[in-house]
C-alpha cells in the first residue's frame, strides 16, 4: 500500500474487532451454558478499560485500577452471566467477593493460555490514556499464573488497521 490510498469508506477495522469481540462472548458464553465449567486445562485472562461506558466494578477496584484491569477466569468464579453485549461474573479479590459487568466493546485482551490462543483489540473508550497500574490480583490456584517466556505470539491476533487522521 502506498501514502495515497484513500481513506476507506468502509470500516473493515471496525468491522473485524466487532466480529473478534463476538468469539470472546461465544466461549464466554458456552462456558456459562455449562454451568460455569471450563472444559480441560482452559482458563481466560480478560483484559478491559475500567472506564469504559457501561462498566461496573466495585469502587475500591476502580480506585486501584483507574485505566485497565486483567480478570481471571479459571476455578474462582461464579455466576457468569452472557449478554448480546457484554458479560457479568462475580469474582473474589483478597477474598472479597465481587461483581463485575463489562461490556464487549471495553475488552482489550482476551486470552487462553492453556491452547496459546490470543486476541487483541483496540479499546472503544475514546481519548482514554493508559495510566501505569498494577497487575490484577483475583484470587487464582498457587502457581498457576500467566505463561511467561516461550510465547512468539504465534496464536495471538492483533487488529490494528492504523487509521488516518
Amino acid at each position: 500500500m502506498s501514502d495515497d490510498t484513500p481513506d476507506s469508506l468502509i470500516p473493515y477495522d471496525e468491522i473485524v474487532q466487532e466480529a473478534l469481540r463476538a468469539v470472546v462472548g461465544r466461549v464466554l458464553g458456552e462456558v456459562a451454558q455449562s454451568g460455569g465449567d471450563l472444559p480441560g486445562n482452559h482458563h481466560f485472562y480478560i483484559t478491559f478499560k475500567t472506564g469504559a461506558a457501561g462498566v461496573s466494578i466495585p469502587p475500591h477496584l476502580r480506585e486501584r485500577f483507574p485505566d485497565e484491569m486483567t480478570i481471571v477466569l479459571q476455578n474462582k468464579f461464579w455466576d457468569l452471566q452472557v449478554g448480546e453485549d457484554g458479560f457479568s461474573v462475580g469474582l473474589s479479590f483478597n477474598q472479597i467477593p465481587a461483581k463485575l459487568s463489562i461490556p464487549f466493546g471495553a475488552i482489550t485482551a482476551f486470552v487462553d493460555p492453556a491452547v496459546d490462543f490470543g486476541l487483541q483489540f483496540q479499546a472503544t473508550v475514546p481519548d482514554m490514556e493508559p495510566e501505569a497500574h498494577e497487575d490484577a490480583e483475583n484470587d487464582e490456584p498457587d502457581g498457576d499464573g500467566p505463561t511467561k517466556g516461550g510465547d512468539d505470539g504465534s496464536n495471538v491476533v492483533t487488529v490494528d488497521f492504523g487509521r488516518k487522521k
